[in-house]
C-alpha cells in the first residue's frame, strides 16, 4: 500500500506524521496480513485503508498515549542540536524512562498483532512479548517480526491462565474473547506502577472498577472516528 496514503489515513490518530521507515514497515505487514488473511482467518477487516485506520489508526492512538514522546526519536537520536538521545517519562511509570531498552510490554491475546506491533513500530527500543496461543497466528506474528527487523520481540503461544513472566511495565488487550477472565490475569502481568490499556468498546467501561479494583482508573479516551471504541488506561500503584 502507498506510503502516503496510509501517513493521510493515519493523520487522524497522531500528533505528527511517522517517519518513512515507519511507513514502509506498516505497508510490508498490510501486504503480509493481506496474504496471510486469505489462508487463515487473521481479521475480518479486508480493506486496505480499513485496515489502516482500524487496526493501525487504533494500535498507534494507544501507543502515543503510553509513550508521548515517538519512536521517531528513538530513530534519529543524534539530531542537530540534541546531545545525546531525547528521555522522556510516562505519567505513572517514573521507573520507565525512554528511549529505553528495559521498557516491556505484553500484549495478552495478540490475534493479527494489533496493538502489540504498532507499538514496536512507534517506540522500536521496548522489550515486546505477544502472547497468542493459537500456533497459526503466532506463525504469522514471528514472519511479521522478522519482515519488519524488528527486534526483541517475543512470540509465546501459552495462554494467558498459564503463562508465568516477569511483571510488565505495559500490559495491552484488544478485542480479546473471555475478556471478564482475562482482564485480572492482565492486571496480574503489571509491576508497581505499570499501566493497563486496553481498546475496547464503550459499553465495557463500567465493568472495569468491578473486575480489576485494585487499579486506578483514568478518565476513558474517545477514539478518533469511531462512535463507540475507547482508549481505557489504568495504573497499579
Amino acid at each position: 500500500m502507498d506510503t502516503a496514503r496510509i501517513a493521510a489515513l493515519l493523520e487522524p490518530f497522531l500528533l505528527q506524521p511517522l517517519p518513512d521507515d515507519a511507513l514502509g514497515q506498516i505497508s510490508t505487514y498490510i501486504d503480509l496480513l493481506r496474504r496471510w488473511n486469505a489462508r487463515i482467518n487473521l481479521t475480518a477487516v479486508r480493506d486496505p485503508e480499513a485496515i489502516v485506520t482500524r487496526h493501525f489508526g487504533e494500535s498507534l492512538f494507544l501507543a502515543r498515549h503510553l509513550f508521548p514522546e515517538p519512536g521517531p526519536l528513538e530513530r534519529s537520536e543524534e539530531r542537530v542540536g540534541v546531545a545525546g538521545p531525547t528521555r522522556s517519562r510516562v505519567p505513572g511509570t517514573d521507573h520507565c524512562p525512554l528511549p529505553t531498552d528495559h521498557c516491556t510490554v505484553l500484549d495478552i491475546g495478540s490475534g493479527a498483532g494489533f496493538p502489540g506491533l504498532p507499538v514496536k513500530i512507534w517506540a522500536p527500543a521496548v522489550s515486546l512479548t505477544l502472547v497468542e496461543s493459537n500456533h497459526k497466528k503466532a506463525a504469522f506474528l514471528r514472519e511479521v517480526a522478522r519482515a519488519l527487523t524488528l527486534t526483541d520481540v517475543n512470540v509465546t503461544t501459552e495462554r494467558a491462565e498459564t503463562i508465568r513472566l516477569p511483571p510488565a511495565h505495559f500490559v495491552t488487550l484488544r478485542a480479546v474473547e473471555r475478556f471478564e477472565t482475562i482482564l485480572p490475569l492482565a492486571a496480574r502481568s503489571l509491576g508497581p506502577g505499570g499501566r493497563l490499556a486496553l481498546l475496547i468498546g464503550s459499553s465495557q467501561a463500567p465493568l472495569l472498577p468491578t473486575l480489576v479494583p485494585n487499579l486506578h482508573w483514568l478518565p476513558p479516551i474517545a477514539i478518533p472516528q469511531s462512535r463507540s471504541r475507547i482508549l481505557a488506561l489504568a495504573v497499579l500503584s
